[in-house]
């Protein structure tokens, strides 16, 4: 086993502990997926094990089509959509997929989550849409993610009557992007509950999500002057 394959088992393994403290799965549903840098491989979460009993070692490492190169489990089986995104997405290093609750019921209703919140605006720059129907186990589901975002900026995607999933540069941002949605899927549902949520104009959703992705945060220090 390469180290960077090691690394990435043991990164795996300890970002599925984010969807429990979250609340974003149930039992043993969700997974949590990485690119292997530079190789046509993954690492994913064994199918129907316990979170509990989530380690390093019972990670399963694919190609990107799906098939087992390592380890003695059988993984998720979410593994052919996960696979399908990878070769049509270069750019991915990470796809996680939960049921979480509030995102899950947008998804039932076959209803995008327009966006009301500047959260939203940053994180996902504009609404947070849905894709088709799709059955478990085949690559329809990554078809169905890859097809969608293509016209979107949101790294999630409500997939119908089924759940949520998301990408990002690596497992952490793609992680980090279905703790948001379900959070401002939450947050739209109450203020639904409470009347006709209030629109942000168009040009201040961009001006948002630029601000967030390009200023926001710590950047690296200029180099010194010579």
């Amino acid at each position: 086993m390469s180290a960077e394959i090691r690394r990435l088992r043991e990164n795996v393994a300890r970002l599925h502990a984010e969807l429990t403290r979250y609340g974003l799965v149930a039992w043993t549903a969700g997974n949590v997926s990485a690119r292997v840098p530079g190789q046509n491989l993954m690492v994913i979460k064994p199918s129907g094990v316990d979170y509990d009993d989530l380690a390093p070692e019972n990670m399963v490492v694919c190609d990107l089509d799906g098939v087992v190169v390592e380890g003695d489990f059988a993984p998720s089986s979410d593994t052919a959509a996960h696979a399908y995104v990878y070769r049509a997405l270069p750019e991915v290093g990470g796809v996680v997929h939960t049921h979480s609750a509030y995102a899950t019921a947008w998804a039932a209703r076959g209803e995008p989550i327009p966006c009301h919140l500047t959260a939203q605006a940053d994180e996902f720059g504009g609404e947070i849409p849905v894709g088709p129907f799709a059955l478990i186990g085949g690559d329809d589901i990554g078809k169905g993610i890859v097809a969608t975002l293509a016209g979107h900026r949101s790294p999630a995607v409500l997939m119908r009557n089924h759940g949520v999933f998301t990408i990002g540069r690596d497992a952490r941002a793609a992680v980090k992007a279905a703790v948001m949605c379900e959070d401002i899927a939450r947050t739209a549902h109450l203020a639904r509950a409470l009347g006709a949520p209030l629109p942000i104009a168009p040009a201040d959703v961009d001006a948002l999500y630029d601000r967030y992705q390009n200023v926001y945060g710590q950047r690296p220090p200029a180099p010194a002057s010579p």
